[in-house]
């Protein structure tokens, strides 16, 4: 017997919990209602139609972004924290992304965490162009990152794999290197790392910088 309690909340998240772990494909209003054991009439009547249902995953999963908080004690700390909680959400929902994306709405959905970034650019002493190239910067090398993850996960079983490509002579003789390299890669550590020498190196000397003096000065410029 069909239930007769369901919200709308209740069909986005299921919506979204399904494509999370399928993809948009595999989100058919039977499926759903089966998922929430009720009736496709009922599915219909809170969210209307599948475009109607998708519309309302992508202004959710945009809203979603913008509930990232920075934390830390310093503006590059909490520049960090910006990046990590981008990536953590771009990594939890590469579906949902991706649906935002077919709808142009990326921009959008990147807004909140580059007025966050921005905010603290400014209390690192940044103004003008030099602000705008560390949000981007930032930014870039987010998405930048995700991507390089997600490519390396779907990517075929290496043959030789990382570990075997790597010996000390490749390494130029530092045999610490080599073991390194021929280690799993710890990518959250990778990441923090990577990211904080951006900051630091954005923030470098910032004092009031607008950055100004160096517009159109190679592939760099905003």
């Amino acid at each position: 017997m069909a239930r007769s309690a369901l919200s709308r909340e209740e069909v986005l998240d299921t919506a979204a919990a399904l494509v999370r772990e399928h993809g948009p494909d595999a989100l058919t209003m039977r499926r759903l209602a089966a998922e929430l054991g009720t009736a496709v009439t009922s599915i219909y009547w809170h969210v209307g139609n599948r475009e109607s249902l998708l519309d309302a995953l992508v202004a959710r999963t945009v809203a979603d972004l913008g509930t990232l908080r920075p934390h830390g004690t310093s503006p590059a700390e909490r520049m960090v924290s910006v990046a990590r909680g981008l990536r953590r959400a771009l990594r939890e929902r590469p579906h949902l992304v991706a649906m935002v994306h077919e709808r142009g709405l990326t921009e959008r959905m990147f807004l909140p965490a580059q007025r966050a970034l921005a905010h603290e650019a400014h209390a690192a002493g940044l103004r003008g162009t030099a602000a705008a190239r560390a949000v981007r910067a930032v930014q870039f090398q987010v998405v930048g990152y995700v991507l390089v993850e997600r490519n390396r996960e779907r990517a075929p079983a290496q043959s030789p794999a990382e570990e075997e490509l790597w010996r000390a002579e490749e390494a130029e003789s530092d045999g610490p290197l080599a073991r390194a390299l021929a280690a799993p890669i710890d990518t959250e550590r990778l990441f923090t790392d990577s990211v904080r020498a951006l900051v630091d190196g954005l923030l470098a000397g910032a004092s009031g910088d607008t950055g100004d003096e160096v517009v159109g000065r190679g592939p760099y410029s905003l």
